[in-house]
């Protein structure tokens, strides 16, 4: 039998380098062919797609309709996006319209496909996953449709995880408050910049913004409601990293040694005396995958406080963007190739998690 294929949809912020990634490590992963779909013909992302398809060894699939202006401006598609999707094992959807194709694109291919995962805006497309945080909710030959959270759900995750439930207690959380302070843009990206701190509106009655809903949603799939959940947002003019300001209030009292000792217990998350979202995202430059440290979250030490009682807990984190939702949908889809052996073939990408930035 033929290793399986995967398909990537989208070459943006997540798409581009996961293509990357699931190309770089094929044969840890057991993969046959990777397929990427890019949907507009753009001489200035020739050398993009030249890179992942001569250097990475990807292959092109684009609509039908514009092979021959890819092939005008000096890119070659090995297949078209509906041949691509019948050879495809598992589909990726990195786009902002995965709802739109699971309605209209995807039912003709599910006979053949494993699976599907889409990212972090399109909420209802399945499963809410984040890696470590709700494997257990997974059920093979049940669960065909998975949604990868998004860079900042995974830090607040996380930080219920290290903070408030460490120990599987999911009744010690009284309630929990958090600012996420988003970077304006990846990066990668020349739009949506923003001139100065713009704050955004709180759409959701009970959570305030979507992080919050979707934490709770997340952990919904193990049967665990979470009490007390809001969540803010603002953009600032940076293209650095997203910060979290969190305050968690808990029913048990604990301590600042306590916390620490959990963060350090923790392999998915790291620690960094560091005070700015510059310095550990040029760590991250130098250190990390093309660039990408795949740790869920960064404490900042010296901005944990307990309060006299022991029991609410405030502090800084820096979030790694899209590595943490890279790594949650890399695992994602080689549980629905590999349910059973999927942690251990993951773990070549150890080396990629920091203790200290």
């Amino acid at each position: 039998m033929a290793d399986p294929t995967v398909l990537v949809i989208g070459t943006g912020t997540i798409g581009e380098p996961l293509t990357g990634l699931f190309c770089e490590h094929r044969s840890q992963l057991g993969l046959g062919e990777v397929i990427f779909h890019k949907r507009t013909p753009l001489k200035t992302d020739r050398s993009k797609v030249r890179g992942l398809v001569d250097r990475r060894g990807a292959k092109l699939a684009v609509d039908e309709d514009r092979m021959q202006e890819f092939k005008d401006f000096g890119m070659e598609p090995t297949y078209t996006l509906e041949e691509a999707l019948e050879r495809a094992a598992v589909v990726v959807d990195c786009t902002p319209v995965g709802n739109q194709n699971k309605a209209q694109l995807y039912p003709k291919y599910l006979k053949n496909t494993k699976g599907f995962i889409a990212q972090g805006s399109e909420f209802g497309f399945g499963k809410m996953y984040a890696r470590g945080m709700n494997d257990a909710a997974l059920v093979p030959g049940e669960d065909k449709f998975l949604h990868v959270v998004s860079c900042n759900t995974h830090n607040l995750a996380v930080i219920l995880q290290t903070v408030a439930f460490p120990d599987g207690n999911y009744k010690n959380l009284a309630g929990a408050r958090f600012l996420c302070i988003r970077r304006s843009n990846d990066i990668t990206q020349d739009g949506s910049f923003v001139p100065s701190p713009t704050v955004n509106r709180h759409s959701d009655p009970e959570f305030g913004t979507h992080h919050a809903r979707d934490l709770y949603h997340l952990f919904k799939t193990l049967d665990v409601e979470l009490p007390g959940l809001f969540s803010s947002a603002l953009k600032v003019n940076t293209q650095y990293m997203h910060t979290i300001q969190f305050s968690v209030q808990l029913h048990e009292p604990t301590t600042l040694e306590r916390i620490r000792e959990e963060i350090r217990n923790n392999d998915r998350v790291a620690e960094t005396h560091k005070s700015s979202a510059n310095s550990v995202f040029s760590f991250g430059r130098d250190h990390g995958h093309f660039g990408r440290i795949l740790n869920q979250t960064v404490y900042n030490i010296p901005s944990l406080h307990v309060s006299a009682d022991g029991k609410t807990v405030t502090g800084f984190c820096f979030t790694p963007q899209d590595g943490n939702p890279l790594l949650s949908t890399l695992a994602a889809t080689v549980w629905f190739l590999d349910p059973e052996g999927y942690e251990e073939k993951v773990q070549f990408l150890k080396p990629y998690f920091y203790d200290e930035i």
